[in-house]
């Protein structure tokens, strides 16, 4: 039986190091521990470049290389045959990889050691199973793509903006079981996100703002790619009052104190997934845990889909208004403050006007 690599992904997650053999120029084999394998595609995997060690030395020389990694929850382990390919220094896959690197880097008190000089792609040539023990799989604590079906089918019968905003909520807790989520809107000269929903914090921080680039959410809009820690990280999470000077916003008059952004005090999983239609970022949807290890990589595909539909969904509602002639000018719509009027899951009436006519 061939074993397709996105069957073995939970194997990937970082629970248990991986192990990598290579051979030198004059075949002296060596063996590491990796701290961090990533999935790429079906035929792709990628790895941490840190250091120039023995381990990257001989790949130099020689790409070709064997990869043990093993399933936390079966002791299951699979031997990869690989090769190197390229070496990525930015873009989405980096970044991806960046994050969760810094995330283990806080959890091992190695922040400012682990630094990723680079993320180095291998094609998978073959996967085999390591003959041995294994226990049973858990089963499965909700049924992903059921929760997907069902989630679509709502969002797909909302009419207008707030209730569509209000649905993502509803469903991401009451079909995912993700009981902290929020939704920001990508401003229209496309250089910050506004939080224009949240559910399950104590105070909503309607209004609150990320600069592009910054944290986790601002990077998953910067590269337009999801972005999932499993590990609490410090140089990744967000600022409790991220907050720069409003110079030159349309919000700026409005803007006399911080709006806090909403969040846990120490979230243990996180994941950032763009509002996207076509190559278009609109925004952001970022849920998070206390739990480590709370989002895999199914619950990565499953909301990377849900929030396509709701980037599409959105873009659908504008373009109905816009036929309509009914969407108000974005200049006469003063910044919502916190502790204002809400709607259901603590939307701002007045956020749902500006970011209507800012998508377009």
């Amino acid at each position: 039986m061939i074993i397709q690599l996105d069957a073995i992904r939970g194997c990937l997650e970082g629970v248990i190091p991986g192990t990598m053999a290579t051979v030198s120029a004059d075949g002296m084999p060596n063996v590491a521990y990796l701290s961090q394998v990533q999935f790429v595609d079906s035929r792709h995997v990628a790895m941490s470049y840190q250091f120039f060690n023995k381990t990257r030395q001989n790949i130099m020389v020689n790409p070709r290389a064997t990869l043990v990694v093993t399933h936390p929850a079966t002791a299951a382990q699979y031997r990869l045959a690989i090769e190197y390919l390229r070496t990525e220094t930015s873009g989405p896959l980096f970044e991806s990889m960046k994050a969760k690197l810094a995330g283990i880097a806080s959890q091992t008190g190695m922040t400012g050691i682990f630094r990723l000089l680079g993320s180095d792609v291998f094609r998978v040539h073959d996967i085999q199973q390591v003959p041995g023990e294994t226990v049973p799989m858990p089963p499965p604590q909700r049924n992903l793509l059921s929760a997907l079906r069902n989630a679509s089918e709502r969002l797909s019968a909302c009419s207008d903006l707030d209730g569509l905003l209000s649905e993502t909520l509803a469903c991401l807790q009451q079909q995912f079981a993700i009981d902290h989520t929020m939704i920001l809107m990508l401003d229209q000269p496309g250089e910050r996100l506004y939080t224009v929903a949240s559910h399950g914090y104590e105070s909503s921080g309607i209004g609150s703002e990320i600069p592009m680039g910054q944290g986790v959410i601002g990077v998953a809009a910067r590269e337009c790619a999801p972005i999932r820690i499993s590990h609490m990280t410090t140089e990744y999470a967000y600022s409790r009052a991220i907050r720069e000077s409003a110079e030159g916003s349309d919000w700026a008059s409005a803007l006399e104190t911080e709006i806090p952004l909403p969040g846990l005090c120490s979230p243990r999983s996180q994941l950032a997934v763009p509002i996207a239609a076509g190559q278009r970022t609109l925004g952001v949807l970022y849920v998070e845990s206390p739990q480590d290890l709370r989002f895999t990589y199914d619950d990565e595909d499953a909301l990377v889909s849900l929030a396509r539909q709701l980037g599409m969904t959105i873009t659908h509602l504008q373009s109905a208004a816009d036929c309509s002639d009914e969407t108000p000018a974005p200049a006469e719509v003063p910044a919502p403050r916190d502790g204002g009027h809400r709607c259901r899951c603590g939307i701002s009436p007045e956020m749902i006007r500006y970011f209507s006519a800012t998508i377009t």
